[in-house]
């Protein structure tokens, strides 16, 4: 894990980094809706955000979607519904709670994700192409540090 920054530094190149990650970071999430849009026009970044997190868990609760992702439990109502209606996920009942639905990709929901994915590492891929198996590794070792702060509220 990279070291802490020095907080001893002139305030003006901490503020000046800071705000070049924020912007970078902004042009960065911009980018990425645009991908997603390009990738499968029907999905979009959100669902298919929500999708994949179904496939990695193997199902969930709504709800639980709502406070992994820090979202408003009737957005996600609207999400899971639109991907309800495409056909790209389903419902179930939990087999320990029958009161409780789970959530689960479709095969055809599962079908889109792999499409995705493939195209998405290509994308990725190409961007990185020319970086160092350095520059890589610390470029990832940063936005997992920078996303474990943002999990902690920090």
């Amino acid at each position: 894990m990279p070291e802490a920054v020095p907080q001893n530094e002139p305030a003006s190149v901490r503020a000046s980094a800071v705000e070049t990650i924020q912007r970078e970071l902004t042009s960065f999430a911009r980018r990425a809706r645009a991908t997603a849009a390009r990738l499968h026009p029907e999905l979009s970044l959100v669902s298919y955000t929500l999708l994949a997190h179904l496939e990695e868990l193997g199902g969930c609760r709504a709800t639980d979607l709502a406070a992994h992702y820090a979202l408003d439990k009737s957005t996600v109502s609207r999400q899971v519904s639109a991907l309800e209606r495409a056909g790209l996920v389903m419902r179930r009942v939990d087999p320990d709670d029958h009161r409780v639905q789970v959530l689960h990709p479709t095969a055809a929901g599962t079908e889109i994700l792999a499409q995705v994915t493939v195209s998405r590492r290509q994308l990725f891929g190409e961007r990185l192409a020319d970086w160092s198996e350095d520059d890589l590794t610390r470029f990832a070792a940063y936005l997992e540090r920078y996303n474990e702060a943002a999990a902690q509220g920090g």
